[in-house]
């Protein structure tokens, strides 16, 4: 199994404010399905534009950096057979939210 993050742009869900309830109860019953099937690990959204940078010397700025184009708004973590299973998954959620998903393999961590 391979683990795939799922996430969307922040700004992504074009969608009026009104259709916020349906649209979370959307998405909520695709996390209950994927928990149902045992692939669902951890996923969440975030809070808009509230991000720190930590430097490698420890100093710690204001983030995203101001030359960032997209900002993560959201994701997912699933844990799949293959690349096809995560694109499905990928699918409902992208339905769910009202936006494109972006998709991308975890990296196994051989000392973990």
């Amino acid at each position: 199994m391979a683990r795939y993050l799922i996430s969307f742009d922040d700004g992504a869900m074009t969608f009026p404010e009104e259709e916020l309830p349906d649209v979370a109860e959307s998405s909520h019953a695709v996390v209950r399905e994927a928990q149902e099937a045992g692939v669902w690990v951890f996923g969440g959204g975030l809070e808009s534009q509230r991000a720190s940078v930590v430097a490698t010397d420890g100093t710690i700025t204001d983030g995203p950096y101001p030359e960032t184009k997209a900002v993560l708004g959201g994701f997912s973590i699933i844990d799949v057979p293959s690349r096809e299973d995560a694109l499905a998954w990928a699918a409902k959620l992208a339905a769910a939210c009202r936006c494109a998903q972006e998709v991308r393999e975890i990296m196994p961590d051989a000392a973990v």
